[in-house]
């Protein structure tokens, strides 16, 4: 055993330690990541690790050192999972997170039949992490995510084939429905509502690392909703729903937006956090087969 090689357990108490004095929330599951990433293996695959391997080493160092910077983690390691899956992410995108879970929940509570979707339209689909949760419990559907980055629309591609969902999920470059025609049973969105003067209180990893324009729609955070809105009724089935993610206290004007433009709210879903994060409508009324 070379000399140089440190006891793994040191390694992990002073990468938390480093975490921890550059301000990082859970430091030592933080620490766990960035060794396990630096040696490329599963978490499972320290047990067996008495040291660090040496060629390792600089990988941890240059990756503790983006971290203790504010650098996301995923950022850092390249991936996140959400949902059942695993998708790679850049600097194009927002960071996938647990909360945007509820809006799959909430779908999955109020269309629990499996064979009733066929069509699903995420706008702003970022790394496509709804469009392609939704695609893996809804084996009938095809769906199509569009974002205004070609960057982003190509990384979503990307994730579909790496999770086997290519072949039913498409991905455009466009500003929200202008790429679109036709109608879809679902319209899912965690579009921008962050109000602009709110953009320098944020965490750094957010502010300084995740695109201003999947972050930021207008003052009050309200416009990508107010723009979504009204023209979603031209998009949706008759019988189709319209799911948002939303910020903290947006319920009561996202909800009043959404019934001045004929929609009624069906559901709205806390995040495990237990803030409402997902708030889903439907037509208030039934066209008939001349108004559809």
């Amino acid at each position: 055993m070379s000399g140089n090689r440190r006891a793994l357990r040191d390694v992990l108490i002073e990468t938390a330690a480093s975490l921890e004095k550059a301000g990082i929330d859970a430091p030592r599951m933080e620490a766990r990541r960035l060794v396990c990433w630096a040696i490329g293996c599963e978490a499972s695959g320290l047990l067996s690790l008495d040291t660090l391997p040496e060629e390792a080493a600089p990988r941890l160092e240059a990756g503790l050192t983006q971290r203790c910077a504010r650098r996301p983690l995923a950022l850092i390691e390249g991936e996140t999972g959400f949902w059942t899956l695993t998708l790679s992410v850049s600097s194009e995108t927002l960071i996938p997170r647990s909360d945007s879970e509820a809006l799959v929940e909430a779908l999955l509570n109020l269309r629990p039949d499996k064979t009733g979707i066929h069509s699903v339209l995420d706008l702003g689909t970022g790394t496509g992490c709804l469009l392609l949760a939704v695609l893996s419990e809804y084996a009938q559907a095809y769906g199509v995510g569009v974002d205004l980055s070609p960057d982003a629309a190509a990384l979503a591609h990307a994730n579909a084939q790496r999770n086997a969902l290519a072949s039913r999920a498409g991905f455009l470059a466009g500003n929200w429905f202008s790429a679109i025609s036709g109608q879809f049973d679902v319209i899912i969105s965690n579009p921008p509502y962050i109000r602009s003067g709110d953009l320098a209180g944020l965490m750094p990893e957010v502010r300084d690392h995740e695109p201003a324009r999947a972050l930021i729609a207008g003052e009050d955070g309200l416009d990508a909703y107010r723009l979504i809105i009204t023209q979603a009724m031209a998009y949706l089935a008759p019988k189709g729903l319209l799911i948002f993610e939303i910020g903290q206290g947006q319920e009561a004007d996202v909800i009043a937006l959404a019934g001045s433009a004929g929609f009624v709210l069906v559901e709205a879903r806390a995040d495990l956090g237990g803030i409402i994060r997902a708030l889903c409508f439907e037509r208030s009324f039934v066209p008939s087969q001349s108004d559809a």
